[in-house]
């Protein structure tokens, strides 16, 4: 099967299960079922994180740089497309909805706040970036965490988007948006770091010094993947801002960018798969122990905080690299083992020599023997 017709087939199943899987979280739900309100609520933010995990291990886990204002390019994603649709956005899809119908007008101006969304938190991650990633270690660590703190306090005091009592926003997100972004962040991580480009950063993260004396502008790499990084952290605000409905600068404090990354350590520093793993892991697990029992009387779900710091402790000292490492969990172990091309198999007298190159050494042979 050629390969741009596989791709067509797997874009096309990954769109049904979409659709479909949003069909099952709405009221009506699909033939029957459906999801739940709170399971529904779980999955959206499992999806959310995942797009702020992955993205966030393009700097931390590929580049080997330590950034921890993750949250500040997401509250800036999220702030600047709410302004937008809350402004300008609901105008233009009531002027847009009399000629192309109110679900495309919608689509169209949702897309519009995304890539507001993502161009914002890009400039601001370029803004950030040019300074700071001359900076190695602690001090990235500080400059990061200081502007997302800069950034959240700055809102605080805008009053056209709510300043301290909050914003209400459209509720334009749905389970597809998520789910579709997911899909997009990890493809385009994924072909980063198998391009010439993710080498570099790769060679950046294990010696930046030998990586300057080859030659490569080590500094534009970083800033490079840190403004991709952050336009990803802004989509995922912009998803989480008009899921939510609502935005408050309690939503983006600096727990939220050591949360994110928590995710990317717990699954492993340097593994796509491995950042998905823990963004499942984080936003799934503390609900899973409000479910605990009540046992001789002593509920155990009143200690959930202190069970899930324990496990993130044995995790991190059992297994200090993560759960996956720098390994990445595929499918390819299902295709069938491919045969080694003849012409590279030992044959006969010539063995140890491939079929392609016997030809070269017969003729040398018979050289040697007439001279």
């Amino acid at each position: 099967m050629p390969a741009s017709l596989k791709r067509i087939l797997v874009a096309l199943v990954i769109v049904m299960v979409l659709i479909a899987v949003n069909a099952m979280m709405s009221d009506a739900g699909l033939f029957g079922f459906g999801v739940p309100p709170y399971s529904a609520r779980i999955l959206m933010l499992v999806g959310i994180n995942v797009i702020l995990a992955v993205s966030l291990n393009l700097i931390n886990g590929f580049t080997g740089q330590f950034s921890i204002g993750h949250a500040g390019f997401m509250a800036i994603g999220a702030y600047s497309s709410a302004y937008l649709t809350v402004y300008h956005g609901q105008a233009w899809e009531r002027s847009l909805a009399g000629a192309l119908g109110e679900g495309i007008a919608s689509v169209i101006v949702f897309l519009l706040a995304i890539a507001v969304g993502a161009l914002v938190a890009a400039i601001a991650g370029l803004v950030v970036g040019i300074p700071s990633l001359r900076l190695r270690g602690d001090y990235l660590a500080i400059v990061t965490l200081g502007f997302a703190e800069i950034i959240r306090i700055v809102i605080l005091n805008i009053d056209a988007v709510g300043g301290a009592t909050g914003f209400t926003v459209p509720g334009y997100t749905n389970f597809i948006w998520v789910g579709a972004f997911v899909v997009i962040t990890v493809a385009v991580v994924r072909n980063i770091v198998r391009s010439d480009t993710g080498r570099v950063l790769i060679s950046i993260r294990e010696d930046e010094l030998a990586s300057e004396a080859m030659g490569i502008n080590t500094t534009r790499y970083k800033v490079l993947a840190f403004v991709i990084s952050s336009a990803f952290a802004g989509i995922a605000g912009v998803l989480f801002g008009h899921y939510t409905k609502f935005l408050s600068t309690a939503d983006f404090q600096f727990i939220r960018s050591f949360e994110i990354i928590i995710m990317i350590v717990l699954g492993g520093m340097g593994s796509i798969t491995g950042a998905i793993l823990g963004a499942v892991v984080i936003t799934v697990l503390p609900e899973l122990l409000r479910q605990l029992p009540e046992i001789g009387g002593f509920n155990l779900a009143d200690l959930r905080l202190v069970i899930y710091s324990a496990l993130l402790i044995i995790i991190m000292l059992t297994r200090p690299q993560g759960v996956l490492g720098e390994r990445e969990f595929g499918l390819n172990w299902l295709r069938r083992a491919q045969k080694s091309p003849e012409g590279d198999e030992p044959v006969g007298a010539s063995a140890g020599v491939p079929i392609a190159e016997q030809t070269i050494v017969r003729e040398s042979t018979e050289e040697v023997k007439n001279q």
